[in-house]
C-alpha cells in the first residue's frame, strides 16, 4: 500500500478515521489538530509533529523514531510501548500521558512537562531531560541510566526500582521522592 500524502492524512483525521497500522513516515503534520486520533502501532518515524496538537491520541506501540514533536500537545496522551528513540520531545506537555514501557532511548526532553505521567518501566536510557517536569511522575521500574535530568522537578515521584547509575542530577528537586530499590551507582 503507498504511503499517504498529507492532505489524505488530514482528512481521514478531520472525518475521525483510525490511521492506526498505517505508514505516515516522513509526514509533516507540524501545527495539526489531530486531537483523541487513533494512531496505534503507526510508523511515524522521522514525522514531523511540531506544535501539533495530540491531546488524548492513542499512539500506543506506534514507531516515532527520530520524530520531531518539538513543543507538541501529548497531554493525557496514551503511549505505551511506543518507540521514541532519539524522538525530540523539547518543551513538549506529555501531562497525564502514559508511556508504560515505551523505549525513550536518547529521547531529547529539554523543559518537557511530564507531570503526573505514566513511565513505569520506560526505557530512558541517555535521555535528555533538563529542567524537565516530572512532578508525581510513576518513574518506578524505569531505566534512566546516564539520562539527564539537572535542574529537573522530581518532586512527588515515584522512582522505586528506577536504575539510575550514571544518570546527572546536579540541582534536581527530589523533594518527597519514593528512591525505594532504586540504583543509584555513579549517580
Amino acid at each position: 500500500m503507498a504511503r499517504l500524502t498529507r492532505e489524505e492524512i488530514l482528512a481521514r483525521a478531520r472525518q475521525g478515521e483510525s490511521l492506526a497500522g498505517l505508514d505516515l513516515r516522513e509526514a509533516d503534520l507540524s501545527y495539526e489538530d489531530l486531537r483523541g486520533l487513533d494512531l496505534r502501532n503507526a510508523d511515524l518515524s522521522d514525522a514531523h509533529l511540531q506544535n501539533a496538537n495530540l491531546e488524548r491520541a492513542n499512539l500506543s506501540g506506534a514507531n516515532l523514531t527520530r520524530a520531531f514533536l518539538f513543543g507538541a500537545n501529548l497531554s493525557r496522551a496514551r503511549l505505551d510501548g511506543a518507540v521514541l528513540v532519539e524522538t525530540n520531545l523539547q518543551d513538549t506537555n506529555l501531562e497525564g500521558a502514559s508511556a508504560a514501557r515505551a523505549e525513550m532511548v536518547a529521547c531529547a526532553l529539554f523543559g518537557a512537562h511530564l507531570a503526573r505521567a505514566n513511565l513505569r518501566g520506560a526505557n530512558l536510557t541517555d535521555a535528555r531531560l533538563k529542567r524537565a517536569n516530572l512532578k508525581g511522575a510513576n518513574l518506578a521500574g524505569a531505566i534512566l541510566r546516564g539520562a539527564h535530568l539537572e535542574r529537573a522537578d522530581l518532586t512527588g515521584a515515584d522512582l522505586s526500582d528506577t536504575d539510575l547509575r550514571g544518570a546527572h542530577l546536579a540541582h534536581a528537586n527530589l523533594e518527597g521522592a519514593r528512591m525505594e530499590g532504586a540504583k543509584t551507582d555513579g549517580a
